[in-house]
C-alpha cells in the first residue's frame, strides 16, 4: 500500500545556551494510507516536536516531508493553505487548544467557514453532522469549553480536526489527561473514524498499553532518534532494542503467575545538546560495548522490523 506521509532524514534543532538541542535528529519513516502509527517514548524524547514539525507547526531544520508523494517540505503560501486542509492535529490539552470564548458550534464551524467549501446556510447542518459523528449531543452546540468534561472537549477537538476531511491527523497524547473509561471511548472513536474515512493517524503517547490498542505499527523514539519500529504484534512479541524492552517491562501485569520483570534503567541520561556520535542510549544500557560508540542507524532485521542497535540479535527475546 502507498504511503500517506513520509519523512526522510527529518531534523529539528533548537539553538540554546551551550549549543544545539537536537530534538528530532535524522528521522526517516513512512505511514501507509489508512493505517495508524504509534510513536512512543519517554517525556522529552522529541515525539511531540516530530509531530508538530511534520505538519509545519514547527519548521524543519533539514530533511524532507512528503504527503501522498508530493514534497511539502517548504510549501509556498498557496500550497500551505491547501496543506493545512489536508493535515490536522488533535492536541493533548483539550481546554487550551480551543478558544474559551467560542461555543462548541463556533469551534467546529470556524474551519468550515475559512475553507469556503459550504454556503453559509449549510454550515449549521454540517456542524451538527460532525457533532453526531464524534458522539456529541446536538444540545451541546451552544455550550462553552468550561461547561464540558474532558472527554467531550476532546470530541470537540476531534470534530474540528476532521471537519475538512483531512488525509493525515497527528494525535498528540489525546487521552493522557482522561479517565481510563473515557480513554477507551476516545480511542474507539479514533479507530472508527480511521476505518470509516480511511484516515491516516500518527498517535503519540508514552503509554504502550494505549498504543497497542490503536496502532498497526509502533516506532520507539529515544532522545530525538528512532531506535526500533515494527508491526505492533511483532514489537510486543519480539522486542529487540534494550530501551524497548525496558518500556515494555514497565507495563503492569495482571497475571499473578507470570508477573512482569521490571527493567530498572541506571546511568546518566545523555544530553540532547550537542550529543556525541554513537548510541544515545549507551549510557543507560546494560548491554553496551565499544561497538555502541559508533553511530547506530535503523537496519532491517526481519520483515518490517527495524532496529538501531549494534547487539540487537544477541539480546532479543
Amino acid at each position: 500500500m502507498a504511503a500517506c506521509i513520509k519523512v526522510k532524514n527529518l531534523k529539528k534543532y533548537f539553538d540554546v545556551a551551550g549549543g544545539s538541542l537536537k530534538a528530532v535528529d535524522d528521522v526517516t519513516f513512512s505511514i501507509e494510507k489508512g493505517s495508524t502509527m504509534g510513536i512512543v517514548g519517554e517525556s522529552g524524547c522529541g515525539k511531540s516536536t516530530l509531530g508538530r514539525t511534520m505538519i509545519h507547526l514547527l519548521e524543519p531544520t533539514d530533511g524532507q516531508i512528503f504527503l501522498d508523494g508530493e514534497d511539502v517540505t517548504s510549501p509556498n503560501r498557496k500550497k500551505m493553505r491547501n496543506f493545512r486542509e489536508r493535515v490536522q492535529m488533535v492536541f493533548q490539552d483539550s481546554y487550551s487548544s480551543v478558544n474559551p470564548r467560542f461555543s462548541v458550534g463556533d469551534t467546529i464551524r470556524e474551519p468550515l467557514m475559512l475553507s469556503h467549501r459550504y454556503p453559509r446556510k449549510e454550515l449549521d447542518g454540517e456542524v451538527l453532522r460532525l457533532m453526531e459523528k464524534v458522539g456529541l449531543e446536538s444540545r451541546l452546540k451552544n455550550s462553552y469549553p468550561h461547561e464540558l468534561d474532558g472527554g467531550r472537549r476532546q470530541r470537540v477537538g476531534i470534530a474540528r480536526a476532521i471537519a475538512l476531511s483531512p488525509e493525515f491527523v497527528v494525535c498528540d497524547e489525546p487521552v493522557s489527561a482522561l479517565d481510563v473509561s473515557i480513554q477507551a471511548q476516545i480511542l474507539n472513536l479514533l479507530m472508527d473514524l480511521s476505518d470509516q474515512d480511511k484516515l491516516t493517524l500518527m498517535f503519540i503517547t508514552h503509554d504502550l498499553s494505549v498504543v497497542r490498542h490503536i496502532s498497526s505499527h509502533i516506532s520507539v523514539m529515544y532522545l530525538g532518534q528512532m531506535v526500533e519500529t515494527a508491526e505492533t504484534k511483532e514489537l510486543f512479541a519480539h522486542p529487540m532494542h534494550p530501551y524497548t524492552k525496558a518500556l515494555l517491562s514497565a507495563i503492569p501485569s495482571v497475571d499473578i503467575d507470570h508477573p512482569s520483570n521490571r527493567i530498572i534503567l541506571k546511568g546518566e541520561l545523555t544530553s540532547p545538546i550537542n550529543p556525541k556520535p554513537g548510541c544515545r542510549f549507551a549510557t543507560r544500557c546494560p548491554h553496551a560495548t565499544e561497538a555502541c560508540l559508533q553511530p547506530q542507524k535503523l537496519r532491517k532485521i526481519d520483515g518490517e522490523h527495524y532496529v538501531a542497535c549494534a547487539r540487537a540479535e544477541q539480546i532479543a527475546g
